[in-house]
């Protein structure tokens, strides 16, 4: 069963990303990160079923900050 686009949200959120006001248009929001180049958009209502991409595309930006977040030995 694929997750919803609230989950993903709060993934987001709980990793550090923050939700940039008014950088989506309709149902989509786009998400940034110090730590990440690239801000992440999602597209759907908070209750649509996730993209596989959309699901990959979150996973790899938290990997990367939590890359970046840690230090070197």
């Amino acid at each position: 069963m694929p997750r919803k686009i609230r989950e993903l949200k709060r993934d987001l959120a709980k990793a550090g990303f923050e939700e940039l006001a008014k950088r989506g248009k309709g149902s989509h929001s786009m998400w940034a990160h110090p730590d990440v180049p690239e801000a992440i958009l999602l597209s759907g209502a908070d209750g649509d079923d996730a993209d596989h991409y959309h699901e990959k595309q979150v996973r790899m930006a938290i990997a990367k900050s939590k890359e970046k977040a840690e230090p070197l030995a």
